[in-house]
């Protein structure tokens, strides 16, 4: 990017936000500080009116830049974006996002929005593992609550269990992971951290009650902590030689199973996996056959013959037919 163009990206980029950090600008256009202070200079000098807070950031002071042209990459990325938002979100995002996305093609040019027609067809998202929510109108009233720090009252259904549990929570963030989204929160009731799937919540209301983000952690912050926290149990490291028939096999599901890595030896395929419910990992590898051979460890071995067995004797048992 040559230093126009990065001036403009740069103004872009205050207008965007109330306030900006230079280390921001820093990272995202993978510049110096000293470049920073440099470019936001000759902004000032060309006359635009930044303002800056010592220890907090840049602002824009009552400027705004005339509507911006998108580029025809960034426009076609606003089709990836529809596309994921249609299948990873819900009604109360999906329909601001397509109303966001209607405007923005209103400003294109003749060129581009044709450019978008004809791609839109041709990308396509996957939704089989969608899990089917209670309220199809959850995620927007989420967002809100935990910008504005307001208290929820969620009736959640946990799982294998019909039985309802209304509980008082400070949302703190929301974390897409599993094929769902899921709404992480300090619960009154238990007074602790809670990780509550969206598609599980039945009802959800706002009480009007304010609590203060400053008192909890970040939703970093918890990540971090439950990543610390599975650090410290027990790991099982097992090797696992796949055929390479087999093997094509496991690309989208071994990273759920602890996959570290890989070694391709002629016809074969070493995978060495940390895992830490070797009982899973077990399962996962019964789909596999004879394409699948445990190296180490004699536990995982074990627990492979144990379910084969009874497998075996479930169905090898005669079943009365139904009529």
């Amino acid at each position: 990017m040559n230093r126009i163009d990065r001036l403009t990206a740069i103004l872009i980029h205050l207008q965007s936000k109330r306030v900006v950090r230079a280390q921001d600008l820093a990272d995202r256009f993978s510049i110096s500080l000293r470049t920073v202070y440099r470019d936001i200079r000759s902004l000032e000098e060309a006359g635009v009116p930044i303002g800056a807070e010592a220890g907090v950031g840049y602002f824009l002071d009552g400027y705004h830049l005339p509507p911006v042209m998108f580029t025809n990459a960034e426009a076609s990325a606003l089709v990836f974006g529809a596309k994921l938002v249609e299948r990873m979100a819900d009604l109360s995002l999906r329909e601001p996002f397509e109303s966001a996305l209607f405007k923005v093609k209103s400003v294109l040019k003749k060129a581009e929005k044709e450019h978008l027609d004809e791609l839109e067809p041709l990308i396509s998202v996957s939704n089989y593992r969608r899990p089917t929510p209670f309220s199809d109108q959850l995620l927007n009233q989420i967002q809100s609550a935990c910008v504005q720090q307001q208290v929820l009252v969620i009736d959640y259904q946990t799982p294998y269990n019909t039985a309802l549990t209304t509980r008082e929570v400070e949302p703190i963030g929301l974390y897409h992971y599993s094929s769902g989204w899921h709404l992480i929160a300090f619960c009154r009731l238990r007074q602790d951290y809670r990780d509550f799937r969206t598609d599980r919540i039945r009802q959800m209301t706002t009480t009007g009650k304010l609590f203060s983000r400053q008192s909890l952690l970040s939703l970093q912050g918890y990540l971090d902590r439950m990543r610390a926290s599975r650090d410290m149990k027990d790991l099982t490291e097992a090797v696992i030689w796949f055929d390479k028939r087999a093997a094509r096999f496991t690309e989208h599901q071994r990273l759920d199973f602890g996959f570290l890595s890989e070694e391709v030896q002629e016809n074969r395929v070493k995978m060495i996996f940390l895992t830490q419910y070797p009982e899973g990992l077990a399962r996962w590898l019964m789909m596999f056959g004879n394409g699948a051979t445990i190296d180490k460890p004699v536990r995982l071995k074990q627990l492979l013959i144990s379910l084969a067995d009874e497998i075996s004797a479930h169905h090898g048992q005669p079943q009365t037919l139904l009529t």
